[in-house]
Parts: structure tokens; C-alpha cells; sequence
């Protein structure tokens, strides 16, 4: 058996040979979506994979009038090609990469339909090519079928495609994975990553979400600039908890509904919450310009977390596919992962703050001002730019699944809003009850009883 270096350095070569040929060509290669079924059995994994030939067209495949057309007839036509294909396509048992113990191909018109499902695939591709068929050169597939061995059907299963690396993500390897047990899902994976796990266990699932929600927090300049926008009042991070509270909690909940399918569907939904958490920016600017009731602040800021939630579900959208069976870890844990860049952040932004009140000029409601100003002044030029791109989506014409979803999320609102403002009522009372229950001290200051004994 051959060794992991002599087959990393056999699928390197591979690639090298697949770049050289496509620079040669001189144009990137229009069909680039590489097909793939990876089934459980027992005592094995099948790949079964599509790769279009125009991703191909340095493989070792006879050709005939002038190189116009592939020899499909012509002796030894898929072996070689096979062989390279084996070491192109990476599948890993529990981080060590398997060698297939069967693998056979043929090449495929572009009429072929047979990859709408597995056992299609595989039955088409068990059987000999029509010789009579002819296919030019870049076009049809390569079908293939490779059988691995496997130590147990409960391991934790990675693919990668070397398939064309030089032009990276712009290739894209459909994937349905079909475990021995539970249902079968789809994932979409772009070239050049690493090897993607099929079936995560679940402390791979939660550490990779958690970073990914750390990540975003940390790159998305909206969120931290509302979050800026929110303590410029604060002094302390005492006073804040409240507020954090609020914005934690309402993120939370839109952010669990629209990854269980209850948001608004529709290409005009992300460019309007995109819109809407600018607006949530300038909203809260304009507060601290004017003066707001820091008791209340997190009435208003539970309301605007609702919105920030939809946003960071549409950056987690095209990731949540690498979840496996692990949706709502997954989600807790990408929840997890931008509270901890939250804290990390807001520890900082108070830090700047108490440096800047540091400066005379800034040391009063003067630095308020001017900050938030800095800061509406930004979020408006993203508001106007969003609102522009809505008006190219268009507004959405309401259907009655529409209005239903968006009924919940009004009533939900107002659920949210109307316990919210309850809770304060109720917590002012009791705050006045117990400082009606004090008694009054009559004893006069220590200064005062100073001044009187001199």
C-alpha cells in the first residue's frame, strides 16, 4: 500500500497537471460543478462522482479527428483516467485518508441525466459506454466509482476535491451524503478547502460555530458599530447588563426562527434587514443626540436585537449546511461565539470611551454628542446605499404564506414589546416600594456636625 506522502505527492501531480492544462487553454472553464454521491455501508463508503470534462482537459484521454472529439472506442480509454480521478478525490476515515479497493468510470454525453439520484448513477455507470457516441473535446463528464473500505459506519467521514485548484472557489463539489442510518442531506462545498467533514461529531460541530460566531462579530462593522452607538451613554458596564441582556435575547430568537425556516422568503428580505440595521444605527444615534432614558434602553434595544438577529442568520446561512445532525448545537453555538466577541469587544470600546473622557472637551455630554454625530453620519450613507439596492431587488408582492410569516413576527414583536414595557412598570414599582420602606435618617452629615462642634 502506498504510503500518505507518495499520495499526496500522486494527487499534487494530478492538480499540476489539470492547472497546466487549463492556463494552456487560456479561458476558465464554464461548467464547474462537480457531482457527488458518498453512501455508508456497513463495511464501506461509495463515491460516486460527476466531474464535467471541462474541468478535464488535461486527462489522458485518447482523442481522435484532430482532437476534436474523445476515442471513446479506443482501448484503455477511462483507466488511466480513473487512476488519477482516485487520487484527486480525497475521502478520510476519522483523519486518515482511505484508498480505494474498487474504481471504474466512463465517459458521458452532456444529455445524460443519470446523477438525479445513487443508484442511477451507479447503474449507468457499471455500464459499458455506447462506442458510437461522440463527444467533443470540454464537453460530456466523467463519471467514476470508487469503493473504500471502512472500519465502522459510525466514524467521522471528510471529502475534498483537487479537482482544478488553480481557479479555487469558483469550482463547487455538490455533495449528498447518505448515511447507514438517518435521513440523507446536501451540501455545497467550494474548491480549495480542506477536507469537510460529512458527518461532524458534535464537538466539531459546536467549535467550528463557535469561531465562526466570533469571526463575524469581530468582521461585521455594522454590529459593532450599533454596539458602539449603544454605550457611548454608559459609564460603566454595571448599567449595561440590562441592555445586553435585551439585544442577546431578541438576536437570539430571530436567529433560531429563520434557521427553522420562519422568516419572510424572497430575494428582497436581506438587502431590507440589511437596510433596517443601518436604520437601527442612525435611530440610536439620534437618541443619544437628543437624550435618552438609559432606564429604558433596553426596551428599544430587545426591539432592534430582533433585526440583528435575521443579519447574522443570513451570515451563518451558507455554513449551516456543515452542521450534520447537530442543527440546533450548532446554532447555540454560533449564538455562543458572538457573545463571547460581544464581551470581548464592549471590554475594549469602554476602555476607549473612559480615554476619550479623559480629554476635556470629550469629558461631558459634548463627547456624546460628537461621537454619536461621527456615528449617524456613517450609519446614514450605509442606509441610503442599502435602500438603493432594495429598490433594485423590488419590493416583495405579498403571497399568503407572506403575510402569515410576517403577521407572527408583528405579533411576536409586540408580544416581546408589551412584556418588555410590563417588566419595567412592575420593576419601577417595586424600585419606589422598597425606597418608600427605608427609613429616613435624621442625623446630620459628618461635615455638618464638623462644622457645628467648631
Amino acid at each position: 500500500m502506498l504510503s500518505n506522502r507518495v499520495r499526496f505527492t500522486a494527487a499534487l501531480a494530478f492538480a499540476l497537471v489539470l492547472n497546466s492544462a487549463l492556463v494552456a487553454a487560456h479561458d476558465l472553464p464554464t461548467n464547474t460543478m462537480i457531482n457527488a454521491f458518498v453512501k455508508i455501508e456497513p463495511k464501506q463508503a461509495d463515491l460516486v462522482v460527476r466531474v464535467p470534462m471541462d474541468l478535464l482537459r488535461g486527462a489522458p484521454l485518447p482523442l481522435k479527428d484532430g482532437g476534436q472529439y474523445y476515442d471513446v472506442a479506443a482501448s484503455g480509454t477511462a483507466t488511466q483516467a480513473v487512476r488519477l480521478l482516485a487520487q484527486a478525490f480525497v475521502i478520510q476515515e476519522n483523519g486518515t485518508r482511505l484508498a480505494p479497493s474498487e474504481a471504474s468510470g466512463r465517459l458521458s454525453p452532456p444529455s445524460d441525466r443519470s446523477f438525479q439520484d445513487y443508484d442511477a448513477a451507479a447503474a449507468h455507470i457499471a455500464q459499458p459506454p455506447d462506442l458510437s457516441m461522440a463527444i467533443g473535446y470540454g464537453l460530456g463528464y466523467f463519471d467514476a466509482h470508487f469503493v473504500y473500505p471502512i472500519s465502522s459506519p459510525k466514524s467521522v467521514f471528510k471529502i475534498q476535491s483537487l479537482v482544478a485548484t488553480d481557479i479555487g472557489s469558483l469550482t463547487k463539489l455538490t455533495v449528498r451524503y447518505m448515511p447507514l442510518e438517518g435521513p440523507s442531506r446536501a451540501m455545497i462545498i467550494p474548491g480549495g478547502s480542506r477536507p469537510t467533514p460529512l458527518n461532524p461529531a458534535w464537538y466539531h460541530a459546536a467549535s467550528g460555530f463557535v469561531l465562526l460566531g466570533i469571526n463575524h462579530i469581530l468582521s461585521g462593522m455594522d454590529h459593532l458599530l450599533f454596539l458602539f452607538c449603544l454605550i457611548i451613554p454608559y459609564r460603566s458596564f454595571r448599567g449595561l447588563i440590562s441592555v445586553i441582556t435585551a439585544f442577546t435575547i431578541a438576536h437570539s430568537i430571530t436567529l433560531l426562527g429563520t434557521a427553522y425556516g420562519m422568516a419572510p422568503a424572497g430575494r428582497w428580505f436581506p438587502p431590507f434587514v440589511e437596510m433596517a440595521i443601518a436604520m437601527s444605527i442612525v435611530y440610536m444615534a439620534l437618541e443619544n443626540i437628543v437624550g435618552a432614558d438609559l432606564r429604558r434602553r433596553w426596551i428599544i434595544t430587545g426591539v432592534f436585537g430582533l433585526v440583528h438577529g435575521f443579519g447574522f442568520s443570513y451570515a451563518m446561512r451558507d455554513t449551516l449546511q456543515f452542521a450534520g445532525n447537530h442543527l440546533l448545537l450548532s446554532l447555540l453555538s454560533f449564538n455562543i461565539g458572538i457573545e463571547i466577541g460581544q464581551l470581548a469587544v464592549l471590554t475594549v470600546m469602554l476602555g476607549a470611551l473612559w480615554l476619550l473622557r479623559r480629554v476635556k472637551a470629550l469629558s461631558d455630554r459634548t463627547g456624546v454628542v460628537v461621537l454619536s454625530a461621527i456615528v449617524a453620519h456613517t450609519a446614514w450613507h450605509w442606509m441610503m446605499d442599502r435602500y438603493q439596492a432594495l429598490q433594485q431587488v423590488g419590493l416583495p408582492r405579498l403571497d399568503a404564506d407572506s403575510i402569515v410569516i410576517l403577521a407572527r413576527w408583528a405579533f411576536a414583536i409586540l408580544v416581546v414589546v408589551g412584556a418588555a414595557t410590563t417588566f419595567s412598570k412592575w420593576r419601577e414599582k417595586q424600585d419606589a416600594a422598597k425606597d418608600q420602606a427605608q427609613p429616613v435618617s435624621i442625623a446630620a452629615p459628618a461635615e455638618e456636625r464638623a462644622a457645628t462642634s467648631g
